[in-house]
């Protein structure tokens, strides 16, 4: 019988860092032979463009929210890239990495790996990399039950922007309400505790006995429950939670736009889960990759492989933010500035 292929969950809350660490760990040579699953909360996903090199079949899934909608086809994909592994159409890859939205439980992934009937017998669970983010943890922790069920999972939690000055403020706190809520896991802080592969691997067996009795009753409440689609139109909704994009066909001025998001996350970073976008900014080599979390807006990189990008698309992550208050504010200042 065919060793079960390890199945590693990367989670962790909006903009945490997740994609980082994917593509810094996709160009070890532990991890050349992965195979990825992708899931985005929104209308599009760009993580399979921000993913710099990957050594195996990158899939991108656009169903929606983990919690809500994907565990068939989560099922379904982990069959399907099987199936193509043994037919000989993908590369052989010995290990499948799940990176699920930052608004997901990782419960359910978890349960169909574990309890679907097909796949029980073809993959088994490895470790839980849980990605928080260090500025604003413990503020996700308070509000967000999902940043907790994600930190309670975890085998390995990963803590990211400590090198950030309003990260390292409370890096102290963070931890013990990191322990408090799972104090089995193992803490790695990225920028300050040296880390290979091997240690974020380790023995991946899971093994749910070893967590809470809270978390084993997710487990199996997960494994027996159905969890169906949620659709909303042009706007992706999770309670007060919604996702939108916006499409800019023209090649932005870089100054026009950094001022308007600048003046954005001042007025409405408390609403701002999260931004993601690729710009086609004028004169720039590259399109230039984005991304701000609340009122922390991280520093812009070139996307080198672009394969024909052309366009401006900025996804949205909000809480209770009106999107065509977010389009008219771009408009105008564009308006006003642009000549």
């Amino acid at each position: 019988m065919r060793e079960r292929t390890p199945v590693n969950v990367l989670t962790g809350f909006l903009g945490a860092g997740k994609t980082t660490l994917l593509g810094r760990l996709l160009q070890t040579p532990q991890f050349a032979d992965c195979a990825v699953l992708i899931n985005e909360f929104g209308e599009i996903g760009l993580d399979h463009h921000l993913i710099e090199r990957v050594d195996g079949d990158v899939v991108l899934m656009k169903s929606g929210c983990i919690c809500c909608t994907v565990r068939g086809d989560i099922a379904k994909a982990i069959r399907d890239l099987l199936a193509r592994r043994d037919a000989g159409t993908v590369a052989p890859f010995r290990r499948l990495i799940i990176e699920t939205t930052g608004l997901a439980d990782p419960v359910p992934v978890l349960a169909t790996v574990q309890h679907d009937p097909v796949l029980q017998h073809q993959v088994r669970t490895g470790h839980v990399l849980t990605v928080v983010d260090a500025v604003h943890g413990l503020q996700q922790l308070a509000a967000e039950p999902e940043s907790r069920r994600q930190v309670a999972i975890a085998d390995r939690l990963i803590l990211s922007k400590t090198d950030l000055p309003q990260g390292a403020a409370g890096v102290e706190a963070l931890k013990d309400a990191l322990i408090a809520l799972n104090p089995g896991a193992l803490l790695i802080d990225l920028h300050t505790t040296p880390w290979a592969p091997e240690v974020l691997l380790g023995p991946d067996v899971f093994n749910p006995q070893d967590k809470s009795e809270e978390v084993v009753r997710w487990l199996q409440a997960a494994a027996n429950r159905r969890y169906f689609p949620v659709h909303s139109g042009g706007v992706a909704a999770h309670r007060d939670i919604t996702s939108f994009v916006i499409h800019l066909p023209h090649v932005l001025d870089w100054s026009v736009f950094c001022l308007w998001l600048s003046l954005l996350v001042h007025r409405h970073g408390d609403a701002i889960l999260r931004i993601k976008g690729i710009l086609n900014v004028a004169g720039a080599r590259a399109p230039v990759v984005v991304h701000a979390v609340q009122r922390l807006i991280h520093p812009p990189a070139h996307l080198e492989k672009t394969e024909g990008w052309n366009a401006s698309v900025l996804v949205f992550i909000v809480k209770g933010l009106d999107p065509e208050q977010v389009r008219l504010s771009l408009n105008t200042v564009q308006a006003v500035l642009t000549v």
